[in-house]
């Protein structure tokens, strides 16, 4: 007798919470093997294939194409030929190099009905499946993800909220809160959501996603229905419903303030979708593109990057002319060809060997900067999903034929989609050759945790006073953006005039190598 087994979205390495759905592998009804690919799915650090653990017949799928589930959510259920324990069947390489999810022994549970924690009438969301429907979106909460228009009475606001909020919460008093991922907690932080008062829709009250945007949702629009805000209209050539904006002072003066849940919903929470993109209690149109995958982990890191490190930037021309006639000396004596990028690497493992305060880190609980041993040298890399930084490991070590076959190795990767978590972390400083889309100059935004990065501009032909007489050189522009908590102006003036002297007298290094 066959038994069906449910295969869960794994975990696919650090950080990682989430996944969309790129592409399915198999329909409903193939047979699969062991650690057949099934899915092809985009995470925030690459693109990678799934494979399946169990061999059978696909009975169901969880998600179309483009949906986003967070781990642990089921993704297909397989029917095996002869019933075994999930860890049986298993073979252990959920996906190598992310981690090892084997699915769990029992599938779905029926939570029974607690007191205040949801109503009886129906309207409330459904966290697993019923009987053998395939759900649109599993616990990453798309289907309730529409906002109530700005014309929702207080009626449906106050259901909407009272389904996510509890009567008493006394077993959450001490300990954490069961929440699905550190992103709801984040949203929920951002929100002013309190997660004790909420009832998770999910397993055992996990918290979802969508149980925080329940509450946003219900906030925004209990507070439009009794008109505690002020609604400022849209300009006459603007097309849709004016946008509502919060006024703390109209609020304070009808009716005092407002509980923990509703005072800290940010703007963002009161712009419904389809409304147009809002702008400073405006309301235009325009096209909504979601920020997640790579560009969303982009848009994370950078926000972080500005919000955390206090950075500063340097720059200095440099006459790149006997670097270009190095490289071209190298090249003609055959072998592999050397690039430009690679010696501009090994320059910057010479300068962080001199300077070491900008390969390090800052940790802030501990209020220590953390030097580190290694160079794990970082490179922007411009695709079609997006900017994206694969690491070399162990620069330092390496010398240019090395390098120059590492970068290309990353780049195709980069450009293929298949980079792995692996080559895309752990980075301690970062090189970004901004000059291949000529422009001359830049203020790069610092890799956040690292404490520094090298831009390095297009090298064109400029007039330049060479040994007293003007003459026509190689020139480049190379700038540095630093962290001002791990070193002052002096420091990193220094790192970028070495890396200078290189450049225009590459036989500086010899006296590292």
């Amino acid at each position: 007798m066959a038994q069906v087994l449910e295969f869960r979205l794994p975990d696919l390495g650090e950080g990682l919470t989430e996944a969309e759905i790129v592409r399915w592998l198999v329909q409903v009804g193939d047979v699969v093997a062991v650690d057949q690919p099934v899915v092809e799915v985009e995470t925030a650090k690459a693109m990678v294939e799934v494979p399946c653990p169990y061999g059978g017949v696909v009975t169901a799928r969880f998600g179309e194409e483009g949906t986003e589930l967070p781990v642990g959510s089921p993704l297909l259920t397989v029917a095996v030929g002869e019933p075994a324990e999930p860890a049986a069947e298993s073979s252990g390489n959920v996906l190598v190099g992310y981690g090892t999810s084997a699915a769990p022994a029992r599938r779905r549970r029926v939570r029974p009905p607690q007191p205040g924690a949801r109503p009886a009438d129906g309207t409330a969301r459904k966290s697993e499946p019923a009987g053998g429907e395939a759900p649109t979106s599993v616990a990453s909460g798309r289907a309730s993800a529409t906002a109530a228009p700005a014309s929702a009475t207080e009626a449906p606001a106050s259901r909407a909220l009272s389904r996510t909020r509890r009567e008493a919460a006394p077993e959450r008093s001490d300990g954490p809160v069961p929440v699905i991922s550190p992103l709801v907690r984040k949203l929920a932080r951002e929100n002013g959501v309190d997660l004790r008062q909420l009832a998770g829709s999910g397993p055992d009250g996990l918290i979802l996603r969508a149980d925080v945007e329940d509450v946003v949702r219900a906030t925004a629009a209990r507070g439009r229905a009794t008109g505690t805000m002020t609604v400022t209209a849209a300009p006459a050539a603007a097309a849709g419903p004016a946008t509502s904006v919060l006024s703390p002072v109209a609020r304070t003066a009808a009716q005092g303030p407002l509980p923990a849940t509703a005072a800290a919903a940010p703007e963002a929470a009161l712009y419904a979708p389809g409304a147009g993109t809002a702008v400073r209690g405006t309301t235009t149109p325009g096209t909504r593109i979601p920020l997640r995958g790579v560009r969303g982990a982009v848009a994370d890191k950078l926000s972080r990057s500005r919000r955390e490190i206090p950075d500063a930037t340097c720059w200095v021309d440099a006459d790149a002319t006997e670097l270009m006639r190095a490289r071209a000396a190298m090249n003609a004596t055959g072998g592999p060809k050397i690039s430009l990028l690679a010696l501009l690497a090994r320059i910057c493992t010479a300068a962080l060997a001199r300077f070491p305060e900008l390969n390090s880190t800052v940790d802030m609980e501990a209020r220590e900067v953390v030097r580190l041993d290694q160079v794990h040298l970082g490179f922007a890399a411009q695709t079609e999903r997006g900017l994206v930084v694969p690491v070399v490991r162990d620069a330092h070590a390496r010398d240019a034929e090395s390098l120059t076959a590492e970068f290309a190795r990353l780049t195709e990767a980069a450009r293929a989609g298949t980079l792995t978590p692996g080559e895309l972390t752990g980075g301690t400083f970062t090189l970004n050759n901004y000059g291949v889309f000529g422009v001359d100059g830049s203020t790069p935004i610092i890799n956040h945790p690292e404490a520094a990065m090298l831009g390095v501009g297009r090298i064109v032909p400029k007039p330049w006073v060479h040994e007293g007489e003007l003459a026509v050189r190689q020139v480049v522009q190379l700038s540095l953006t630093f962290d001002h908590r791990v070193c002052d102006g002096g420091t990193a003036g220094g790192f970028l005039r070495y890396v200078a002297d290189c450049v225009e007298q590459p036989a500086v290094l010899l006296r590292t190598l």
